[in-house]
């Protein structure tokens, strides 16, 4: 078996040799982007790949502030307070020379608004994009929308003529299995193009020459080889053998040993991110536990017990070595509407989670699968296998099912796993952003992860109501009225929040940005 995985590490050390130069970035994490379609899937590594070949109207820099992108300016109009105003960039072009105009950005936006789009909750509010010229985009909102920019810089833009020329007006439809020529070719306006692509192999960017930034920024990385490599063991060795420059998830067990090697970094910051596991609540029956016409999910006094049965601490010293912090809401320090007292609410008690799931009619257990991803957190089936003993100590006995994030990401969009690992970050830093993916009722605008089956129209009116509320105080009360629910109802069992640990060469010049996205125009090669 060791051969065998030596030889495995060689061959995948062999794929990203040889050595290049100093403007070159090698770069790798577990993970691959799982499409090129911009609007497909809203995940964190498509998102990073994305953003270096497209981007946004705004954007986010590696501090997490919103700068401009496409747009220099933006507002709500003074003549309807339900429409925001976007000023374009004067003459940025599409990679393929193609100039780029307010056409594309409302194609861009409407098409994100589609149902196959995974991005339709952060436009929910919005009515209708005009383009009352090339230089100007109105987004008319039912009502007025306090946070439209902050919604916006996850949104990049196409090209129109580029996708009706090559049939991608419509967003792939991942979950269904679809492939289309946007799911692996690009044509952005962002600081890097797409040189070649082979879908969990190795991707190559080159620096646009034409960037309308390029005066802006660093843009010291001329070429960028992204490689996936799942096997931490192996990513490892290509950093600390140079065949690597960059990689965004070091083991936690290899922290120290990377950070002592010469030439080599580890740079440390808090994510936006919490991990937790979600529940399907809201069927009559399971498809995957031992309990005959009935859920036993339903009950909320068996997801206190869950929840109660977790030793966070325990997966923070033992399987996180000290690289987490224990979580008691699914909401990040960095959101508006984080909540110190609920998020410090999660508690160990096996006895009393004894006692809740005999009060519930489960004093015996039961058992159901748990699905996991193995290649999209920070030690994610660790924490999946831990969780099984734990709640093996009240009874609960958990068949673990851990797979790649392709293939995992797909059961809780189509509803087919009732116990699943989720990780979910901010990119708007506001608390709408989560209840409108992850607690909103299933319909076309929202809840495309909430795989619970949770649905509550008053609580869907009090979310919608957000996007329109300008009082912000008022707004902060609604958030917080929102949360309690959550909080009540258990509708998730929240476990940390994740700790950002990059490695890379002592060479590369960069901080951490707290979305894990890193923005290689910022970067410097020293």
């Amino acid at each position: 078996m060791k051969k065998r995985n030596l030889l495995c590490a060689a061959a995948a050390i062999a794929l990203i040799a040889p050595m290049a130069s100093a403007e070159t970035l090698r770069w790798a994490r577990a993970g691959d982007a799982l499409t090129m379609d911009p609007h497909a899937q809203n995940e964190g590594p498509t998102s990073a790949l994305a953003q270096q070949i497209m981007e946004p109207l705004v954007m986010r820099d590696m501090t997490g502030a919103i700068v401009p992108a496409l747009a220099t300016e933006w507002g709500p109009s003074e003549a309807d307070p339900n429409v925001w105003i976007f000023k374009l960039r004067e003459g940025v072009t599409f990679h393929d020379g193609a100039a780029m105009d307010s056409s594309d950005v409302k194609f861009s936006l409407d098409r994100a608004m589609t149902p196959d789009s995974d991005f339709k909750e952060l436009l929910a509010s919005v009515t209708e994009v005009r383009a009352p010229d090339p230089m100007t985009v109105e987004i008319v909102t039912d009502g007025p929308n306090p946070i439209m920019p902050s919604n916006l810089t996850g949104l990049v833009i196409m090209d129109q003529g580029w996708a009706e020329a090559n049939n991608a007006v419509k967003v792939q439809d991942y979950e269904g299995g679809e492939d289309t020529y946007a799911a692996k070719n690009a044509n952005g306006t962002g600081p890097y193009k797409l040189v070649s692509r082979e879908p969990d192999v190795k991707t190559v960017l080159t620096l646009n020459e034409n960037y309308w930034g390029k005066d802006e920024f660093a843009m010291e990385v001329t070429e960028i080889v992204y490689t996936p490599i799942q096997n931490a063991a192996t990513r490892v060795a290509a950093l600390l053998s140079g065949e690597v420059d960059f990689i965004q998830d070091v083991p936690v067990q290899d922290l120290a040993r990377v950070a002592a090697a010469d030439g080599l970094d580890v740079r440390t910051a808090p994510q936006n991110r919490v991990i937790f596991f979600g529940m399907n609540l809201g069927d009559a029956d399971l498809a995957n536990d031992n309990v005959d016409g009935a859920n036993p999910l339903a009950d909320v006094r068996v997801r206190r017990a869950m929840s109660m049965a977790i030793n966070r601490d325990a997966i923070k010293q033992v399987v996180m070595r000290g690289q987490s912090e224990p979580a008691g809401m699914i909401a990040p320090p960095f959101v508006n509407g984080w909540n110190e007292a609920m998020d410090s609410s999660s508690r160990t008690d096996v006895e009393g989670a004894r006692a809740l799931m005999a009060e519930a009619g489960y004093g015996d257990g039961f058992s159901i699968q748990l699905d996991c991803p193995n290649d999209r957190y920070i030690n994610d089936e660790a924490i999946c296998q831990a969780a099984v003993g734990m709640l093996a100590q009240i009874g609960v006995t958990v068949n673990l099912d851990a797979k790649p994030k392709a293939q995992h990401f797909p059961l809780i969009n189509t509803l087919e796993t009732d116990f699943y690992m989720l990780g979910w970050g901010v990119p708007t830093y506001d608390s709408e952003y989560i209840f409108n993916f992850l607690v909103h009722s299933r319909d076309d605008k929202y809840g495309s992860w909430n795989g619970t089956r949770f649905s509550d129209a008053e609580l869907d009116a009090k979310i919608e109501a957000l996007a329109s509320e300008t009082d912000l105080p008022k707004r902060d009360q609604m958030i917080n009225e929102i949360w309690q629910v959550v909080q009540d109802e258990q509708l998730y069992i929240p476990i940390h929040h994740q700790v950002l640990n990059w490695g890379m060469a002592s060479r590369v010049g960069t901080i951490v940005a707290p979305d894990d996205m890193a923005r290689f125009k910022y970067f410097e090669m020293n």
